[in-house]
């Protein structure tokens, strides 16, 4: 079984700022966040936008 490490890691306040405010502004999508070595290192955001059927045919 492998070693399990548990040690904690502080993220920085602006950092979790950043990904909060990221959060809040997608709709369909998703955040991807990158970490190395315990600190955030990259955030990627993918969002997707849809149009129904109803709305492409007006």
């Amino acid at each position: 079984m492998a070693n399990i490490h548990k040690e904690h890691f502080s993220i920085e306040d602006d950092v979790l700022a950043e990904i909060k405010r990221q959060l809040a502004n997608i709709q369909y999508g998703s955040l991807e966040i990158q970490i190395h070595n315990g600190q955030v290192v990259q955030l990627e955001k993918r969002e997707k936008k849809r149009w129904g059927k109803s709305e492409n045919y007006k």
